[in-house]
């Protein structure tokens, strides 16, 4: 993924909307209060981060994803073999896609659906492959090393592969997709930015949204999970999110903070970042929001230092962000 800028006006008064109605005066509180006394109570089965982290590790195990590589391949193989222990359909949608360099890639991306027969549905989603290049790493003899990508793919499919035990232990109620997207991370690297305006990011991503699993495929929304594995994580409101997907925003970050997780879930603004979801919303029209380290969002806004370099390794994952992170969207997921 890479950082952008993107109808920041527009955004903002979005974001104050979306601050003002989580406060406000007595009046707005109480109601706010009588709405949760009627929520509906749901036993919603505990999430394990130990077994999110033992994902996480497994993926990391293979060696870097990048697409058409052995250790690619054999971690797709990983992926379908495990979601198919618990869901009731896997896909594999293969497909080609040229990168900025005119390379032809060949990319999987991995689809398990849950409840199958309901129309209602919800999607989750990550990103498998990790980077080719270290092309940020301080060393620049890394540049052209390909990372683990520990917390940049794996961090992300970790959660959902938890997830996806829970919901064949306990059905929801809504039915769940889980899309896990390859060459995401296929883009240009830093000394050959492409100035052209092409859309070299997000390849996998940008084919499902044009050619879904299923004809006709829609869910009422959609979450991209993207580096949720830091010790340090701060998830900040991004702005694309905001633009497509208020209300999922405030879905996702009101249950963070009812749980008791809003130094993670913070309401500053984070940017824009041309991820995954930003395809999803543009293509196939469906409300997505990205959760999504971003660090000092409020003085413009960064990755993690090891972000694109040989230290996106496994020894930067910590078990308890991934279960604040996986805890907080099965509590949206079962209550929806």
């Amino acid at each position: 993924m890479k950082r952008n800028t993107f109808l920041s006006t527009i955004v903002v008064v979005a974001l104050l909307a979306l601050l003002s109605a989580c406060g406000g005066n007595s009046s707005k509180n109480s109601k706010v209060e009588k709405a949760k006394s009627k929520k509906k109570v749901v036993d919603v089965p505990r999430f394990n981060s130990d077994s999110a982290y033992k994902y996480v590790a497994e993926q990391c195990a293979f060696g870097p994803r990048v697409p058409g590589s052995e250790a690619a391949n054999l971690c797709a193989d990983y992926l379908e073999n495990t979601l198919e222990r618990f869901a009731d359909t896997v896909y594999v949608q293969e497909f080609k896609a040229r990168a900025y360099n005119d390379k032809i890639l060949d990319g999987k991306n991995i689809i398990a659906s849950f409840g199958k027969e309901k129309k209602s549905r919800v999607f989750l989603s990550a990103h498998w492959d990790s980077r080719p290049y270290a092309d940020h790493d301080p060393d620049v003899a890394n540049h052209n090393v390909p990372i683990d990508g520990a917390n940049d793919g794996a961090s992300g499919v970790g959660v959902l592969l938890e997830m996806a035990r829970l919901f064949a232990e306990k059905s929801p109620s809504i039915g769940v997709d889980i899309v896990l997207f390859d060459v995401e991370d296929y883009g240009p690297p830093q000394d050959n930015q492409r100035k052209d305006g092409a859309d070299f990011w997000g390849l996998g991503s940008q084919y499902w949204a044009k050619n879904p699993h299923v004809f006709g495929y829609n869910a009422y929304f959609g979450i991209l999970l993207d580096m949720v594995g830091d010790a340090n994580a701060r998830f900040p409101m991004e702005e694309i999110s905001l633009y497509y997907a208020p209300h999922v925003v405030k879905k996702v970050w009101a249950t963070a903070e009812r749980l008791g997780y809003g130094n993670y879930f913070v309401k500053d603004n984070a940017g824009a970042i041309t991820d995954d979801h930003y395809y999803v919303n543009t293509i196939a029209g469906i409300p997505t929001i990205d959760i999504i380290h971003i660090e000092d969002a409020t003085k413009g806004g960064s990755f993690v230092s090891y972000w694109h370099t040989i230290n996106d390794n496994i020894d930067n994952i910590d078990k308890n962000t991934l279960g604040v992170v996986g805890e907080t969207v099965t509590q949206v997921v079962y209550e929806e």
